[in-house]
């Protein structure tokens, strides 16, 4: 089986080689092993957990959280069901931060098309209710009818 290089993993996983040192410094790889020198090497067997821990990280999940992830991981099966409650949890957790990222997305591109129209206009009174300078609600509903 061959051995990688923390350099090899960092390249494989576009990750620095300070992070996959403070990964394995903070419990996130207590799996890596060293050889003679002190130098952390990685396994392929190592690539699962690897995906997982950078999937997490992605996901917003702070490290200690994920070190005690891979902690129950390599407990085996008696944390099953804590695993599976932790990653259900985390997947609500990431659904909410989605749908709420989502929305803020729309909203922009709302703004996004407005300024379009106003600066086209060389005026963003084209949308206000007359008289005022607040938008006409009529427009965003406008705009969301055009763009579903």
């Amino acid at each position: 089986m061959k051995n990688y290089t923390i350099g090899e993993i960092a390249k494989k996983y576009d990750v620095s080689t300070d992070t996959l040192r403070y990964y394995d410094k903070e419990g996130l790889i207590p799996f890596v092993k060293k050889d003679k020198a002190n130098r952390r090497y990685f396994l392929e067997s190592d690539f699962q957990y690897l995906d997982t821990i950078l999937c997490l990280k992605r996901a917003g999940i702070e490290v200690k959280q994920i070190a005690l992830f891979i902690e129950m991981c390599l407990q085996g099966d008696c944390t099953l069901e804590d695993r599976y409650d932790f990653i259900k949890k985390k997947e609500k957790e990431l659904e909410d931060k989605i749908t709420s990222l989502s929305e803020s997305l729309d909203y922009l591109r709302w703004k996004k098309w407005y300024y379009s129209e106003a600066t086209k206009a060389e005026t963003e009174s084209i949308f206000f209710k007359e008289g005022t300078t607040q938008v006409d609600p009529k427009f965003h509903e406008m705009y969301l009818k055009e763009n579903k």
